[in-house]
């Protein structure tokens, strides 16, 4: 095959590479990278995707990973910056489990102003 260095790597990628890739990380991750695949007209635009949501996943724990892919398949968020959105979200959340407990100001009207 004659052509630059640069495009014989890209030769070797394939949608199953991809979702061989994916689901090394777990299930929900290999269903977004098979939605992104899928929501191409062909599936080799959605490659540069693909690989940039799995080394965004390389830096997060894997069940953090696949909290994000089940939320972004749910949301139909296909994209790097929603994913990266996701993640940034998934991670303030994550500490906080019980609601903000309501501050007492005198602003506030109450339960009993509205009856």
């Amino acid at each position: 095959m004659h052509m630059p260095s640069a495009h014989r790597r890209y030769a070797e990628w394939t949608p199953d590479r991809f979702r061989r890739w994916a689901a090394s990380n777990g299930a929900e991750t290999e269903g977004l990278i098979t939605a992104i695949l899928a929501s191409r007209p062909h599936p080799e635009q959605g490659f540069r995707t693909c690989l940039g949501i799995l080394r965004l996943y390389c830096e997060i724990p894997r069940d953090r990973a696949e909290a994000v892919s089940a939320r972004a398949v749910e949301i139909g968020g296909l994209t790097c910056e929603t994913i990266t959105a996701l993640i940034a979200t998934h991670k303030s959340n994550r500490h906080s489990t019980e609601p903000a407990a309501v501050m007492e100001h005198a602003n506030l009207r109450g339960p009993g102003y509205f009856h």
